[in-house]
């Protein structure tokens, strides 16, 4: 598959996998950016992507981002197929759970994202579904 893409700061690299099995590339940051103890921060990520048709980006943490006290304030970022205008720099939004400040570097892998395949859902109302219910939220176990 190829993805159109563009670099906000070309001195950055392009995001890549960073190895022959990784189902996800990583993402850097464009900025140095701060984060205080128990805030939130947006990181730009320093890419726009056109995403293909039938795709959604999916955005998450890396591992080490939990090491290095961060994390993904809404769990996993989905980006549209239609967010890639000009001015559509992805962004990581994420949260210092720790009780110091946290640094990100400029170009520090940051994040990660995968594309993966979407398809819309023709919604049919009902009055009735057909099944009984199984117990509801954590019955299973």
């Amino acid at each position: 598959m190829k993805v159109k893409i563009k670099l906000i700061d070309d001195s950055l690299p392009l995001p890549n996998y960073q190895t022959g099995g990784a189902v996800a590339f990583d993402l850097y940051s464009r900025l140095e950016v701060n984060v205080e103890s128990e805030t939130t921060a947006l990181v730009p990520l320093n890419i726009v992507v056109k995403i293909p048709k039938g795709y959604a980006l999916v955005l998450a943490n890396r591992s080490s981002t939990g090491k290095k006290g961060l994390k993904m304030v809404n769990g996993i970022g989905i980006i549209d197929q239609d967010f890639c205008g000009e001015e559509d720099e992805i962004r990581f939004f994420c949260y210092n759970f720790t009780e110091k400040n946290v640094k990100i570097e400029r170009g520090e892998r940051i994040a990660q994202a995968m594309f993966l395949p979407v398809e819309k859902a023709e919604f049919i109302q009902t009055a009735k579904m057909d099944k009984k219910s199984r117990g509801g939220f954590g019955t299973t176990g």
